[in-house]
């Protein structure tokens, strides 16, 4: 498959995220089901943490069969190991990082328990900054979401450069619909604010999470690397595992514990449904 046609399987793959962004624009809705809002891509994004550390484990468990069968030296197991650890502690220590820097900006203001949270005061402006903590979190989720799906345009490019024409295509549509639910879990944290947010933020956080896709196409049809795969998955999954012990603070601060559980019941079982296609592609 040409260049061309490769890229347009990862921005088919990627574009779908958009299709969830418009539910950031809902009026504010009722504390109920802001928190089943909240709590569907706190599920959605535990799915996608088991997705993106599961996909950066298998070169690591691959090497370690080969070290048990002689095939293979110490080497590659460290080496990816090493990758594993480096990148699941950058994603989630670089952005606890970036929270208390943020902290540390706003002595002297009232202190906030993090950021995204739904209380008036945690989605309140900070001082110098026309950002409210939801519109940030979102942005974080955007980030982790991104570079999950690098390693999903990865696999498209490297499926089609093979000559895997049915297995690329069937990659898109499943990623496709993955992506569709990944926009609805950037959007949510925005569901407590009573200012909408406007489209070219909506365009913007869309772009961050979905573009990736379509760099990780192109350069997956140039090269295939397992160590790249590893931390850009990895990475992912440390920024995802921040976001979601985020937001389940701030979900267990509700009374509203029962939509919570089923919030995220919904969004687990959306997550494995999507998977469901590009398991059936064989991926």
């Amino acid at each position: 498959m040409g260049e061309m046609h490769t890229l347009l399987l990862g921005v088919i793959a990627g574009a779908t995220i958009l299709l969830g962004m418009p539910l950031g624009r809902l009026r504010t809705p009722a504390v109920g089901l802001r928190l089943f809002l909240n709590a569907t891509a706190i599920g959605i994004l535990t799915f996608l943490l088991w997705d993106v550390l599961t996909h950066a484990w298998e070169p690591i468990d691959n090497a370690l069969s080969a070290l048990h069968d002689g095939a293979a030296g110490l080497a590659p197991v460290l080496g990816y190991g090493t990758l594993f650890v480096v990148g699941l502690g950058a994603g989630l220590m670089g952005l606890a990082g970036y929270e208390h820097w943020l902290d540390l900006r706003q002595r002297g203001e009232p202190r906030s328990t993090g950021p995204g949270a739904m209380a008036a005061g945690e989605l309140s402006r900070r001082r110098g900054s026309s950002w409210t903590g939801a519109r940030r979190l979102a942005l974080l989720i955007a980030v982790g979401i991104g570079l999950h799906n690098f390693g999903e345009g990865l696999a498209i490019g490297g499926s089609a450069a093979r000559g895997e024409i049915a297995l690329a295509t069937l990659l898109v549509v499943g990623f496709a619909l993955h992506n569709a639910t990944e926009g609805f879990g950037i959007v949510a944290p925005m569901a407590a604010e009573a200012e909408r947010p406007g489209w070219p933020l909506l365009l913007g956080l869309g772009l961050i999470g979905g573009g990736p896709t379509v760099l990780g196409t192109v350069l997956g049809h140039q090269f295939s690397s397992d160590a790249v795969s590893i931390l850009f998955l990895t990475l992912a999954g440390g920024s995802i595992l921040y976001v979601v012990i985020q937001l389940v603070g701030i979900a267990l601060r509700s009374p509203l514990r029962t939509r919570l559980y089923w919030g995220v019941l919904v969004g687990l079982l959306a997550g494995f449904a999507t998977d469901m296609v590009v398991t059936a592609a064989g991926a």
